[in-house]
């Protein structure tokens, strides 16, 4: 067999192209999930890690710390394989998104606290010139300036997720690279997981220079 019969046979990629869309499609349903649980929970435990008292503070710490720390797939594995030890079943998908906003969120926090961090620590001073409370003081004056400031970090993070999904593969969630797995072994040829190399190189690509875009707006943004 030719190279191209073996690893880009065109009539397997058209046969497999039915079962990538799908697993695509649950792809980019796990990514969105993890990612909207995610981000709105590390900007929380961001401000724990920051203004709470300390025993709260270090427990947030310690989240961030392991699960950056944590490889991916461990993490996934744990929630899905041992927590039935303990009573606690999950399915696949309800482990995933679990796993994966665990981790979202803990990049997420340490991106939001460097961001809040740079904000100028007169700018609290003033607002409470002004009679603003701490809340509002947060609300209106230091987040606004921080989210702008963390959207290029963001945006990569939110990359990388859409990457990882590829992991949950590993408690037989249907995504594209399990899509992709099957059906090289429906057709004992390799040809769909080429297929779906390209299919994440589609949707991942635009991604990534919407990423480079926003940074080079957000750098033009801060020298103005």
């Amino acid at each position: 067999m030719t190279l191209f019969d073996t690893f880009l046979n065109g009539q397997v990629m058209v046969s497999a192209l039915p079962a990538l869309l799908r697993g695509l499609l649950n792809t980019l349903l796990l990514g969105l999930m993890s990612i909207a649980i995610g981000i709105p929970a590390g900007m929380l435990i961001s401000l724990v890690r920051l203004y709470a008292p300390k025993p709260l503070r270090w427990l947030s710490i310690g989240y961030i710390d392991i699960f950056r720390a944590m490889p991916v797939l461990v993490t996934l594995i744990l929630i899905y394989y041992a927590l039935p030890f303990v009573g606690i079943r999950l399915s696949s998908w309800s482990s995933a998104v679990m796993a994966f906003s665990f981790v979202m969120s803990a990049y997420s926090a340490e991106v939001f606290r460097s961001g809040i961090e740079s904000i100028p620590r007169g700018q609290f001073e003033a607002a409470h010139a002004l009679g603003l409370s701490f809340i509002l003081t947060l609300r209106k004056v230091i987040l606004p300036q921080a989210v702008r400031l963390v959207i290029p970090p963001t945006t990569s993070n939110c990359v990388s997720m859409f990457k990882d999904t590829s992991l949950a593969s590993a408690v037989a969630l249907p995504e594209l690279l399990k899509e992709a797995n099957d059906a090289q072994a429906l057709y004992a040829n390799p040809s769909p997981l080429i297929a779906a190399a390209l299919v994440y190189l589609a949707f991942l690509w635009p991604m990534v220079r919407l990423v480079g875009y926003v940074e080079k707006r957000s750098k033009a943004d801060t020298r103005s």
